[in-house]
């Protein structure tokens, strides 16, 4: 009998073979239908069939590569909270965020900080630079950073 667990996950139930599936393709979004199939003990054809009914439902939004941005040149790594000025709405926080080539990831966030930017850049020379172009943003009042010194998980 299989289990079916709920999940908050395009408003229905994932069933154990959605979640293998998702498994296989999260460990190697360019593995063919027939070898998720082999792993998953199901012919191509009823993989590409869930995949596509997990992709209509919104629980897989696409594939991506991952790239290495160290040997990109961006070698240093930066958690920036950011406070804004009242009245600031995260849509013009986002507005003034996205002409940085540099933020990889952006959040607002609960507690005294207004939102959390992640940023990568080539070295710390680069990454004061943007820093502060970010704090001469008109909606930004101020910020405080953390450099990364070495990654544990991810």
């Amino acid at each position: 009998m299989t289990t079916h667990r709920p999940s908050e996950l395009g408003g229905a139930a994932l069933d154990e073979t959605d979640r293998l599936l998702l498994e296989h393709l999260s460990r190697d979004g360019r593995a063919s239908y027939a070898e998720i199939g082999l792993l998953a003990n199901l012919s191509a054809t009823a993989v590409r069939r869930r995949i596509d009914r997990l992709r209509a439902r919104g629980v897989v939004r696409g594939f991506t590569v991952v790239l290495d941005p160290a040997l990109l040149g961006w070698r240093t790594e930066a958690f920036v909270e950011v406070y804004c000025r009242a009245r600031t709405s995260p849509e013009e926080l986002m507005a003034s965020l996205r002409q940085f080539p540099e933020v990889v990831a952006a959040w607002t966030v609960t507690g005294d900080a207004d939102a959390l930017v992640h940023l990568r850049a080539a070295d710390t020379r680069h990454l004061e630079g943007v820093i502060e172009r970010i704090r001469k943003e008109p909606g930004v009042q101020r910020s405080r950073s953390s450099v990364v010194l070495s990654q544990l998980i991810g």
